[in-house]
């Protein structure tokens, strides 16, 4: 399965000069913009991660959910790192949207999101003459990731939370 996509952001300079977006990494939970820069990619947290979704990448630690997997928020990670990396606060630093390849915003029933959700973030919203179009809640959605596998067209998206100082 193809990596879930994420929202690129270049610039009109950089898209016309032919520069490539830089990837967005999302960060393992409770890690900052600021905390961020303490890690030291010891991998310690990789290792304590019983969801196998945590990756050195670039020297940092970073989620990887291309096994399937979510996250739990164990703390397991944060218990491991003997850096002060982590803050007291277990939130993710990205966001998921529903992007327009959805199947059903294409016209085709699908629930997959909805169903692998485990805080009932994604809900169907009912319309005339078509399936029942997905709709997130962004608050309720905690960017555990478990929706992410189940989606058949990869039509759900990583993006940095605002303000992007907050978190990493």
């Amino acid at each position: 399965m193809a990596a879930p996509a994420t929202a690129p952001n270049l610039s009109r300079r950089g898209f016309l000069t032919g520069a490539k977006p830089q990837a967005f990494r999302p960060a393992p939970p409770g890690v900052t913009a600021i905390s961020v820069a303490r890690c030291t990619g010891c991998g310690d947290c990789v290792s304590a991660c019983p969801q196998d979704i945590l990756r050195i990448i670039e020297g940092r630690a970073a989620i990887d959910f291309g096994n399937g997997h979510e996250c739990t928020f164990c703390n397991a990670c944060a218990d491991a790192c003997p850096e002060p990396v982590f803050t007291e606060r277990p939130v993710m630093a990205h966001v998921l949207t529903i992007t327009d390849t959805c199947l059903a915003r294409r016209g085709t029933t699908c629930m997959s999101c909805r169903d692998a959700c485990p805080e009932s973030a994604i809900r169907m919203i009912p319309r005339i003459g078509g399936p029942f179009l997905p709709e997130l809640d962004a608050a309720a959605c905690t960017g555990c990731g478990a929706c992410l596998a189940p989606c058949p067209v990869d039509a759900i998206a990583l993006t940095p939370k605002e303000p992007a100082d907050e978190y990493a």
